[in-house]
């Protein structure tokens, strides 16, 4: 599951703490957990100090959204829909095959996972644009765009720090 909370680190983190309005470091620490809680809270959303799909999507970082199997809530039920099947809100191994054959269908990876390039191509959030997508990724290589070789998930930057306390 493609979340942020204590202890990691990396560039999520990073535009995580910069859309928070606190010291972007990339380190997940009880700062930027607090931070978080706040501002889910004045939003509406469960304040566990966790950053997921449907925080992502409520502060407008949707270069973050990564749906796969264990992933549950709004942005669920949204791809479920875009899906034609029945929009539950959990990701389980339906939402898995049904992506699969979306991507297949489409000439995309079929990796069963729903990030910003299968979520636009599905139209689940219309805020999802080329721009987004091209967030998304970091280059491996040089490269960078999304359709060339060498780009990577920019949830590849994330590694987990281990801090005392």
């Amino acid at each position: 599951m493609a979340i942020l909370k204590r202890g990691l680190a990396g560039e999520p983190v990073k535009r995580l703490q910069k859309k928070l309005g606190i010291e972007t470091d990339g380190v997940f620490g009880p700062s930027t957990e607090q931070k978080l809680k706040d501002y889910q809270e004045r939003h509406g959303l469960p304040a566990d100090g966790i950053a997921g799909p449907d925080t992502f999507a409520q502060m407008g970082l949707y270069e973050l959204v990564l749906l796969r199997v264990g992933t549950s809530g709004e942005s669920v039920k949204r791809l479920q829909t875009a899906l034609g099947i029945q929009a539950d809100g959990h990701f389980g191994s339906g939402t898995e095959r049904a992506v699969r054959e979306f991507q297949r269908r489409s000439q995309m990876v079929a990796d069963g996972i729903a990030g910003p390039m299968t979520l636009a191509r599905l139209q689940v959030f219309q805020e999802i644009t080329p721009a987004v997508v091209e967030k998304s990724i970091i280059p491996a290589d040089g490269a960078g765009k999304p359709d060339a070789p060498g780009h990577r998930s920019i949830w590849d930057s994330i590694k987990t720090m281990f801090t005392p306390g």
